[in-house]
């Protein structure tokens, strides 16, 4: 589901939440609401206000660390692939092949990355691995004739043993640290605010702009939350610049 379909379903929540309790309101008897029973009223959306704001905090700090996880990876993968790239450069002309292969498979990577759509199906696609796997081989069918060039071949293998290491924690980075529970109990308990809200306030115009506008916030948040989970695709995904500037300084 797109962040932005999940935004609109919480703004329905937690406005309905509030339309719903100014509409008890009309039809309570009049002793439920007196000033005692909307005192407790009053302290019980504020203590589940606290929780709802600690798990604010904290969703949106998870999604912001994921997101910048994810963008971490992407430039160490960037500086790997040049330094691959380098290494069988420094071995000689027998890495020729080799290196074009990189070339070609990386020109893709980035081609996605930087596209419209979904990624990481994409990138988890067994063409990918299966070219990914036959650059390794083709590192291992290297014959070195003295030291030094059996030292880059090594580097290189250990390189391209980190790339793929990187490919994996992307994909599974990119697909969020945020569990879904998290996500429900947070709208149940904004709507439940939103309702204990409804019940304490006069029906007018004012009361039923600011739920309004408080509705397009709450769910603004949590639109900001889903598009930092998901840091390859939507409107907020990371930048591919440390990709495009490496893929321009290979072959070179």
């Amino acid at each position: 589901m797109s962040a932005f379909a999940v935004a609109s379903i919480v703004f329905v929540c937690v406005l309905g939440g509030g339309m719903l309790g100014l509409q008890l309101r009309t039809l309570l008897p009049e002793h439920h609401l007196k000033e005692d029973s909307t005192g407790v009223v009053k302290l019980g959306t504020g203590l589940i206000g606290t929780l709802a704001a600690l798990v604010l905090g904290l969703l949106i700090a998870s999604a912001k660390n994921n997101f910048d996880r994810v963008s971490d990876d992407m430039a160490q993968t960037a500086a790997k692939i040049v330094l691959l790239d380098r290494t069988l450069a420094g071995y000689g002309p027998e890495t020729k092949e080799a290196r074009d292969l990189l070339r070609r498979g990386f020109a893709s990577t980035v081609e996605l990355i930087s596209g419209e759509g979904p990624v990481l199906a994409k990138l988890n696609s067994a063409q990918r691995l299966a070219r990914f796997e036959e650059f390794q081989s083709k590192l291992r069918q290297l014959a070195p004739r003295n030291d030094a060039q059996r030292s880059l071949q090594s580097r290189a293998l250990e390189l391209s043993n980190d790339l793929a290491q990187m490919r994996w924690l992307l994909i599974e980075q990119g697909q969020g640290s945020i569990p879904k529970p998290f996500l429900v109990v947070l709208v149940l308990w904004l709507a439940i605010i939103f309702a204990g809200f409804g019940l304490v306030s006069a029906k007018n115009a004012t009361v039923v702009t600011t739920f309004l506008l408080c509705a397009l916030s709450v769910s603004g948040s949590i639109f900001l939350i889903e598009e930092l989970n998901s840091p390859l695709e939507g409107l907020m995904k990371i930048s591919s610049a440390p990709l495009t500037n490496a893929l321009s300084r290979l072959g070179q």
